[in-house]
């Protein structure tokens, strides 16, 4: 692949890196909103020729942006019929109003639905029934929220099917579901209970609910939630049709964001068939005005950037860096790989990371013994990838997707704050993971 042609003769290699660089340093400043500032980078990625237009279209991740739309319209319709006041309702009595509690269920229930399902479409139903809760527990929002974000990126982890660094890597080897399980499962347990006991620490024995609030919810029937049991019935109806969907969909060619918008438009036309065309207009004018268009065109812009990079090159020099540095040492393959694909997942978006990283692990397998012996690299590949999405907000899809829930109902949820907590519950995560790895497979 060539290198593309940059403005005033600039070597593009260089300038995508410093365009990279910048859009990151002003995002940290949380001062100008993030759908501009990722705007701004892709326009200046095309301007200076870094990339051209058929290669930044083609650089957009199409089937995350319509899971993203076709999940936030999904919530907007079935809001209404009080779904997810019932479960929030249902959630705060299961632990009798205890906070400390209600965190680490909210945590594990997270981690649970990802290993099954994509990490946007859990956190998307799970955020809504977390806001619920500690509006009628009087708590503050972002430790559950953010404690559930890190859980989507961690349960995600444990599948074939919940993160798309681990589709990819099973495509491109044939690891299968089992497999993955059996390998990924036992460190991802380790690291999710860290990360409630950490969510313990820094919040949950601190949380305390007044008297009247917690009376309040132990007096209310879950049932009660419930307002319009049709509309109630056509989204869970709806509902497992998606999740029927994204659990068979890719073997049949149907990816998630295609099952998503597919979803979506059902529940539209059978909320809105009956309807006067008028009232149509009404009710789909405010189910899409719900849709967290600043994530999305965030999005848009990233994947632009990110485009770039890799058209520019990073990416390969990056992946060749790794393969020059561990030589024929399977140990040093390993960590290294764990600890670069972490690092840079937080960084851009660990698919085009992971797709540049598998041609390079394939050849290093030769030198590492044969495919039966490089698996370890393949394992250190996928945990580095998954969780390293953990160390910064936009290191994930999941992130960006409930830091914009937040930011709509005036929850600060900035670059900065994440970071604090984010990049060291990552830092930690990836060492249990060198240490499970280390234990395991290479001593």
């Amino acid at each position: 692949m060539s290198a593309p042609a940059a403005i005033f003769g600039l070597d593009p290699f260089w300038l995508s890196l410093a365009l990279l660089l910048a859009t990151y340093a002003v995002l940290t400043l949380d001062r100008i909103n993030r759908a501009i500032v990722a705007l701004l980078g892709a326009a200046l990625m095309l301007l200076t020729g870094v990339v051209d237009q058929d290669r930044a279209i083609a650089g957009e991740d199409f089937n995350t942006l319509a899971l993203l739309i076709g999940m936030m319209l999904m919530v907007a319709i079935a809001r209404p019929s009080g779904m997810f006041q019932y479960l929030a309702f249902w959630s705060a009595k299961f632990v009798r109003g205890e906070p400390g509690a209600l965190l680490a269920l909210l945590t594990l229930v997270t981690a649970v639905v990802s290993a099954g399902l994509n990490n946007v479409t859990t956190v998307l139903l799970i955020a809504p029934v977390t806001l619920v809760i500690t509006t009628e527990l009087k708590l503050a929002p972002f430790p559950f929220l953010f404690s559930e974000v890190l859980a989507s990126n961690i349960g995600g982890t444990a599948t074939l099917i919940g993160d798309p660094p681990n589709i990819l890597i099973g495509s491109a080897t044939g690891l299968t579901f089992n497999q993955f399980i059996i390998h990924l499962t036992p460190v991802v347990l380790l690291v999710l209970a860290a990360q409630i006991a950490i969510g313990h620490l820094l919040w949950g024995r601190h949380m305390t609910v007044g008297a009247e609030a917690r009376a309040h919810v132990l007096a209310f029937r879950p049932a009660d939630a419930i307002t319009d049991p049709p509309l109630l019935a056509k989204s869970l109806a709806v509902l497992a049709l998606m999740l029927a969907g994204f659990a068979s969909g890719e073997p049949l060619g149907f990816k998630p964001g295609a099952t998503a918008i597919a979803g979506a438009a059902l529940l539209l036309l059978l909320d809105n068939w009956h309807r006067p065309v008028q009232e149509q207009a009404r009710r789909v004018e405010g189910n899409f005005a719900e849709v967290e268009w600043i994530t999305i065109f965030f999005f848009v812009g990233l994947f632009v950037i990110v485009a770039g990079v890799a058209r520019a090159g990073v990416l390969q020099w990056f992946a060749g860096a790794i393969l020059r540095a561990t030589g024929s040492k399977l140990t040093a393959a390993a960590l290294l790989v764990l600890w670069a694909s972490a690092l840079l997942s937080a960084l851009i978006d660990n698919i085009p990371f992971v797709a540049t990283m598998i041609p390079v692990i394939k050849g290093m397998a030769p030198s590492l013994g044969g495919e039966q012996a490089v698996q370890p690299v393949w394992w250190a590949l996928s945990l580095g990838a998954c969780l390293g999405g953990n160390g910064t907000l936009i290191g994930a899809s999941a992130n960006l997707t409930v830091a914009g829930v937040a930011e709509r109902n005036g929850i600060a949820f900035g670059f900065l704050t994440f970071l604090k907590f984010g990049l060291p519950m990552m830092l930690l995560s990836i060492a249990i993971s060198m240490v499970y790895l280390l234990l395991r497979y290479l001593v």
